[in-house]
């Protein structure tokens, strides 16, 4: 058998939310659907839901306080010997990690939608102000790699769209690109670990022939009310 991949995984969560990516990941990685060893996660919060979900799940867990400098983010790195790292809901700006085996998932379309402070609500309701301008037609779950010129400006490599609804506001439209962030997120991500997505830094993205032709809508994600397609870039 292969040896697997290293991941260390990055998530910010609050006192009493969050974490809900980082909990999926552990599920999917003992189903199997990940096939990576998680060593860890860090989080910059001490006594949230994060840390509560990686006692639970036997997770090492990671305090990263102040400064949030290249040389802090190496420490972890160093210390877990990760080869890969997934941010999930972490909002700080990274330094110092290989831009090419780190990846983030965001919750909505990129370029349009990312940047500083676009994160969470914030997304959501330009999403759909933007869709009641006529301006879009519908949100997304996207993952991208990571790299150190703004905040989601590296190559994305699968973009889901996501139905928004008359009726929608942030609240809702977030429950929706949640479900679809956790059906997805760990089936992607075992892609880059196992080295069938990958980016050399300069060029390309690289997927297998396959990815650009899958049909698409994980089971469990059944309030969209259609079907769901890809964006390949």
């Amino acid at each position: 058998m292969d040896k697997l991949s290293k991941l260390l995984i990055f998530s910010t969560g609050t006192k009493t939310g969050g974490g809900s990516g980082f909990e999926k990941l552990v599920e999917n990685n003992r189903t199997g659907i990940l096939k990576a060893e998680i060593v860890g996660v860090v989080s910059n919060l001490s006594g949230g839901r994060v840390e509560e979900k990686a006692d639970r799940f036997g997770v090492p867990f990671y305090l990263f306080s102040d400064p949030y400098t290249a040389e802090n983010y190496k420490k972890y790195i160093n210390e877990t010997k990760a080869g890969f790292i997934a941010l999930s809901g972490w909002l700080k700006f990274i330094k110092g990690l290989d831009p090419t085996k780190t990846i983030n998932i965001h919750p909505g379309p990129l370029p349009d939608f990312g940047g500083k402070g676009m994160y969470g609500h914030n997304v959501h309701e330009a999403v759909i102000k933007a869709c009641q301008q006529d301006k879009i037609k519908f949100s997304a779950v996207t993952m991208h790699f990571v790299t150190e010129d703004k905040y989601d400006a590296g190559p994305v490599f699968f973009s889901l769209p996501v139905a928004i609804f008359h009726s929608d506001t942030p609240e809702t439209l977030a429950a929706r690109v949640n479900e679809c962030e956790h059906g997805w997120q760990s089936f992607i991500t075992n892609l880059v670990v196992t080295g069938q997505i990958s980016w050399d830094g300069k060029g390309k993205v690289v997927v297998p022939d396959w990815y650009k032709k899958m049909p698409f809508c994980p089971a469990s994600c059944t309030s969209c009310k259609r079907k769901p397609f890809m964006f390949f870039f």
